[in-house]
């Protein structure tokens, strides 16, 4: 069932475990007992020592390298996590929980690779996993193959269909694809089953948006606001809504508040910065304007240098200035 596993599933054909008697094995459950009752205390040093004697005893024993996982993943300790949870497998190749559990390990420490293959084989043992299905599609996502992530979100959705998160993710996998009102119907979905989510909105407002619906995009995101009035982004992608209708001064306020709940957002500043341009070039006599214009385009730079846009127009609208100082100490003409 796991052949297709990779380097683990190599490992567990190719290796000859060793046996041990009757008496070592019987230790070795007793090891194993003792160290679980003390994990259920947290004692996870000492459930440690437990679990190592009873491997030792006991080699073909999957449930000793299971628990030390689990220890080892407590602790933070995740690659010493991830060997214990392939040792458990290589004993106990129809284990869901230890393939599971070393799926959200490989997932967890950015091993998106290897995360879909063991979520493949977890769903090979069990088909039922709601979040099995669910985190592989979450694993195809990152990778950008929205196909197979839509094919497992609805894979979820058909085993729990009251589960919100579920449409979330299928709404954000369809809108990749350019799929949108297929992405608006699921982040509707979403918000039937959980209307308190503001940050659906916001996602439901972007897919408005690329649309051009921008008066339902508003309205998404002054629902958004309404539910969480400090949301950043939500007032960012306003600022962005309004932005496109021309409505430059409603925009002007709603990236200001933005900035106010987070001023780590370039784009904010950025838009900011146009939006004063755009001032400034209406009525020339406002230099104010520009000069902010240019501090907004700074300050985004700031954020994230890589804006190559950005540094064009600061180059196209800055001033030219003459340092009088300077034209003294230049060479003169002979």
């Amino acid at each position: 069932m796991l052949y297709g596993f990779g380097v683990l599933c190599l490992a567990a054909l190719s290796t000859t475990l060793a046996s041990c008697t009757p008496i070592n094995e019987q230790r070795a459950r007793i090891a194993v007992e003792k160290g679980e009752a003390l994990l259920s205390d947290n004692e996870l040093e000492a459930a440690l020592v437990e679990f190592e004697e009873a491997a030792r005893l006991d080699p073909q024993l999957a449930v000793a390298h299971s628990n030390m996982g689990l220890i080892f993943r407590r602790m933070g300790e995740y690659e010493r996590a991830i060997t214990s949870f392939v040792e458990a497998i290589r004993r106990d190749p129809a284990s869901f929980r230890d393939t599971f559990n070393l799926a959200q390990l490989y997932h967890f420490t950015k091993r998106t690779k290897e995360a879909i293959q063991a979520y493949l084989c977890a769903v090979e043992l069990d088909g039922s996993s709601f979040d099995a299905q669910l985190n592989l599609g979450v694993c195809y996502q990152e990778t950008g193959d929205f196909e197979q992530a839509v094919e497992r979100f609805r894979a979820a959705i058909d085993l729990q269909s009251d589960r919100p998160h579920a449409y979330v993710n299928l709404g954000v996998a369809l809108d990749a694809q350019g799929k949108y009102y297929e992405a608006i119907r699921a982040y509707r979905e979403a918000l039937e089953r959980d209307s308190r989510q503001p940050l659906v909105l916001v996602n439901l407002a972007h897919t408005y948006m690329k649309q051009e619906r921008y008066k339902m995009a508003r309205q998404a995101l002054e629902a958004a606001i309404q539910m969480d009035s400090g949301l950043a982004v939500a007032h960012e992608a306003l600022g962005y809504c309004l932005f496109r209708t021309r409505d430059f001064g409603a925009s002007e306020r709603a990236y200001t508040q933005a900035i106010a709940c987070d001023w780590r957002l370039p784009r904010a500043h950025a838009a900011l910065g146009s939006i004063n341009m755009v001032k400034y070039l209406e009525d020339k006599s406002r230099a104010d304007r520009r000069d902010r214009a240019l501090e907004a385009w700074h300050q985004s730079l700031e954020l994230d240098p890589d804006q190559p846009r950005v540094r064009k127009l600061i180059e196209q609208y800055a001033p030219q200035r003459h340092n009088p100082e300077d034209m003294l100490l230049a060479p003169t003409a002979e």
